[in-house]
């Protein structure tokens, strides 16, 4: 009796590894596997980064920008003026350029978010697969379980990404307040700002977790429930595309609110100490409700195509380095 039931705790541990694998294509375990997915997802943030960093500064600067932009006969010189700056009255090439600042920032802060993210959530994800599928079964499920763990699991990334806001900080300064680098070094603002980089953890914190719930979750319901993939893996680029638009669409729209307050803390000079709840109070009273979805268009229109690039572009890369190891 003790034997058959040893057997079959042995049996069903191996069924939840087992599945655990088939999400992701290896064992979290794996170093050959932990590389694949660094590697490939890393990979992506340096694709991204080359074709996107321009309407990444494009829309942080739309969100940042503390004004009425939709105004009559005066919205396009209003838009002008929050995308452009000190560049607005430029020739085009000088506009094109002045959107390229904080690239440095960018490229340290988007390849190690990518590998971070993307690469991460994976083990993340065999980890409540291996000792809590039982758990989410039970609460939403047998269907539903695994498409859970997979937004659970990229929602705790999400939130563990904070580790990262400094870079993140600086990039978002040098794209929206550049005179905040006036006379200082990168090493002098370390050591004067210390913990002051992570100004606004917390509000980075509360738009992750969902954004990223939203990213993961939406991109694994594609894949169970309309494509009825059985290992994500074998995904094909297509399927991955539709399966990142989806999610994309779901975390943008989700967590945009608190990007604009979260934009507008890390923008600001490193002396100016208003907290989150000010700057809330602020845009609703001087902005309106409607100041919450600042740059949601172009986020879906420009940044959601580049969060669906580099999703794509990490899950077939992971999974071709997966194979190739």
């Amino acid at each position: 009796m003790h034997t058959s039931f040893s057997q079959s705790t042995a049996t069903a541990e191996g069924c939840r590894r087992v599945q655990a694998a088939s999400m992701g294509g290896g064992s979290g375990g794996d170093s050959k596997t932990a590389a694949a997915r660094i590697l490939g997802s890393g990979s992506a943030g340096v694709f991204e980064l080359a074709l996107f960093h321009p309407f990444d500064t494009a829309a942080k600067r739309l969100m940042s920008w503390e004004g009425r932009i939709i105004v009559a006969g005066h919205t396009m010189t209003n838009l002008n003026n929050a995308v452009f700056r000190n560049q607005a009255a430029a020739a085009p090439i000088s506009k094109w350029l002045s959107l390229f600042p904080g690239v440095t920032f960018g490229a340290a802060y988007k390849v190690l978010q990518r590998a971070y993210k993307f690469g991460g959530q994976p083990f993340v994800r065999d980890f409540l697969t291996q000792h809590y599928q039982e758990n989410f079964e039970n609460a939403v499920g047998k269907k539903n379980g695994k498409t859970m763990i997979y937004a659970t699991a990229g929602s705790i990334m999400g939130v563990g990404e904070i580790v990262l806001l400094p870079l993140d900080v600086l990039k978002i300064k040098a794209q929206t307040n550049p005179e905040a680098f006036k006379g200082r070094g990168l090493f002098k603002i370390f050591a004067e700002e210390g913990w002051g980089l992570y100004r606004g953890a917390t509000w980075t914190a509360a738009r992750n977790a969902p954004g990223s719930f939203a990213l993961f979750g939406g991109s694994a319901a594609m894949k169970d429930y309309v494509f009825k993939l059985e290992k994500y893996s074998d995904a094909t680029f297509f399927q991955d595309s539709m399966a990142s638009i989806a999610g994309a669409v779901a975390s943008i729209s989700v967590a945009q609110p608190l990007d604009v307050i979260k934009t507008r803390i890390q923008k600001r000079d490193f002396k100016d100490k208003t907290s989150g709840m000010s700057i809330l109070s602020d845009l609703v009273k001087n902005e309106g409700f409607g100041a919450f979805f600042k740059g949601l268009t172009p986020k879906l229109i420009v940044i959601g195509p580049k969060l669906v690039f580099s999703f794509t572009i990490a899950q077939q890369l992971m999974s071709f380095f997966e194979r190739r190891f």
